[in-house]
């Protein structure tokens, strides 16, 4: 549907916004669109939804929100200047972006990030995040984002999940999204101009992580895991954890926090 005035500073800063009614991954539909012959999109194309029926979160697991319940966000950004050895900050600056905005929403709540990128509230998780690369062109990289906003007790996909009604409050979700892409789209900028990742966009992204400093269990694609302490991010952003065995560094993986 075209832009009913609800996000108009989002808008203004994006170099396209559609909202649309209805969407089955917005996630999906923003890469195919960039992958077809229309040609390149341009940096900070956004689509988004209220009513997203067929989303996916990591290790392909689905996410699936009622219709209103959640806001689904998908940004397109250009990467081509940021070094490819840096470009595996890229999900964390998104993650620690999205806590930020997050945070400025819920100021009485205590907001952080679960390494690599989703974003907790109270222990809780809000929102989770999705970055795929644009087949046939790696320059290209579409970041989706699931928030909880006015989903129910009820209908939380899992005990450990939250939602901004849940919390009794109310998503100003222009002002939530505004932040959140200016945030990225700053991180995304430091990250090329420095050809890595600079200490002080380390820093930020270290102090928003809620996973260093605790024991945690880790489960790889591959069907193994690494349970230890999490101790720090390594110069690619990976989870280092720290075990009986040594230190190992992880670039991916699905991390649960032990208590």
């Amino acid at each position: 549907m075209p832009d009913d005035g609800s996000f108009r500073r989002l808008n203004a800063l994006v170099s396209s916004l559609e909202i649309t009614p209805q969407s089955a991954s917005t996630n999906a539909q923003l890469v195919a669109r960039a992958a077809g012959p229309a040609g390149a999109l341009p940096h900070l194309t956004v689509l988004l939804t209220r009513d997203q029926t067929g989303g996916r979160g990591r290790l392909d697991r689905s996410w699936v929100a009622g219709p209103g319940r959640a806001l689904a966000v998908s940004v397109l950004v250009r990467v081509d200047d940021v070094a490819p050895a840096a470009r595996g900050w890229i999900p964390l600056v998104a993650g620690a972006a999205m806590t930020r905005a997050v945070a400025a929403q819920l100021p009485q709540q205590t907001v952080r990030m679960k390494w690599p990128n989703d974003v907790l509230v109270d222990g809780r998780k809000i929102c989770g995040i999705l970055a795929e690369v644009v087949p046939g062109d790696p320059g290209a990289v579409v970041i989706g984002s699931g928030v909880n906003t006015t989903m129910p007790a009820d209908e939380l996909p899992v005990p450990t999940a939250t939602s901004f009604a849940v919390l009794g409050a109310v998503a100003d979700e222009d002002a939530l999204l505004s932040d959140y892409v200016r945030e990225l789209d700053r991180a995304l900028r430091d990250l090329a101009a420095d050809g890595g990742a600079p200490a002080e966009l380390r820093t930020a992204v270290e102090t928003v992580c809620a996973t260093i400093g605790l024991d945690v269990r880790v489960s790889l694609p591959d069907g193994s895991a690494v349970v230890g302490r999490a101790v720090r991010l390594d110069e690619d952003g990976r989870l280092v954890v720290a075990s009986d065995s040594g230190e190992r560094s992880l670039s991916a993986g699905d991390v649960v926090h032990v208590r």
